[in-house]
């Protein structure tokens, strides 16, 4: 992997053009495409069926796609559009590229005073935001979150906002130390001990409300399952790759009446019960204004800013899964 060279695109009515400042990388779905795993390189998303479908045509090269965590400068705007101005600050989704002609309103202008960097947690904040939305969390729920990743952490410091006390659980002791500082009521080691033993003996033997898996590891949505009282909700935001192996559906899921719910930041809905009141833009712009007005400090969990041409340096690193890795930027 490399950074190439692209043509300038021309400036039609309604658009503005956008220098890059900074772009962060996907630690889950962008692996999946540089990992290969990724089920849209085997087949095509079939938007009228929403079902995946045989791909009729080889995957094209070089792959269009990564990116989706970006702030930049407006640097130039069609003579129609007079919401946007030259050297305004903006964050959207356009992709790892140094510049992008994108509609106007598909960027939004940065809050005054916000650190530029902060901006790139806008898609994975709002994955977050969506797990816990889902997870339809309440004053005083215990909710065991699985996976402190950057989203996994995103979705502690929320689920605290709202006032649920969370168990984080991960294998990273630095990990589990930032969610502790983010508000968890208890972090949990899961290659030491069993976050479901944790959860049930904190709860009197009942078990977590409410349990989000944001790890996209099937052993650990098991897990999560095994935590999760009678009745209780399971939210399955990971992405998850390849074969269950280590999910017993036969186990305390069919015994205990777990509803298990899917959240995904894209679609009509994010999840269920969430259509006609959040949409993925509204859910974006909530976590943005979290931010602005200091709710949610996403900087800390920045590891690594990487000059743009050492993109291919920047996706190995995630790739080798380092104790130190959390968000890595690329700057252009």
């Amino acid at each position: 992997m490399s950074l190439e060279p692209c043509p300038t695109d021309p400036l039609g009515p309604g658009q503005v053009r956008v220098r890059t400042c900074f772009s962060g990388i996907s630690a889950g779905t962008e692996l999946t495409l540089f990992r290969g795993s990724n089920p849209r390189l085997s087949k095509d998303w079939d938007d009228l069926t929403r079902m995946f479908v045989p791909r009729q045509t080889p995957v094209p090269y070089p792959l269009v796609g990564f990116g989706y965590e970006e702030v930049g400068e407006v640097v130039e705007v069609a003579t129609d559009v007079g919401d946007r101005a030259p050297g305004q600050l903006v964050w959207g989704i356009w992709g790892h590229r140094a510049e992008a002609v994108l509609p106007a309103g598909a960027v939004t202008p940065l809050a005054p005073g916000l650190d530029p960097l902060a901006a790139v947690f806008a898609r994975p904040g709002a994955i977050a935001l969506t797990a816990v939305l889902a997870g339809d969390l309440h004053l005083g729920d215990w909710v065991g979150i699985f996976g402190q990743g950057v989203i996994g952490l995103l979705a502690t410091r929320l689920a605290t906002l709202s006032g649920a006390r969370v168990v984080a659980a991960d294998r990273v002791p630095a990990r589990l130390a930032m969610a502790a500082r983010l508000g968890a009521r208890r972090t949990v080691d899961a290659g030491v001990e069993s976050a479901a033993g944790v959860l049930r003996t904190l709860t009197d033997g009942r078990g977590a409300d409410v349990c989000l898996e944001l790890s996209g590891a099937y052993p650990a949505l098991h897990e999560a399952i095994r935590a999760t009282t009678h009745a209780g909700r399971v939210v399955a935001a990971g992405f998850y790759q390849g074969g269950a192996d280590g999910l017993g559906l036969g186990e305390e899921f069919h015994h205990n009446r777990i509803q298990l719910v899917a959240a995904q930041v894209s679609g009509p809905a994010p999840a269920p019960g969430l259509a006609g009141r959040w949409s993925g833009a509204r859910i974006a712009h909530t976590f943005m204004d979290l931010v602005a007005e200091g709710s949610v400090d996403p900087l800390p969990l920045v590891s690594h800013v990487v000059d743009a041409r050492a993109v291919a340096d920047a996706l190995a690193l995630l790739d080798r899964g380092a104790d130190d890795v959390l968000q890595v930027v690329l700057r252009f």
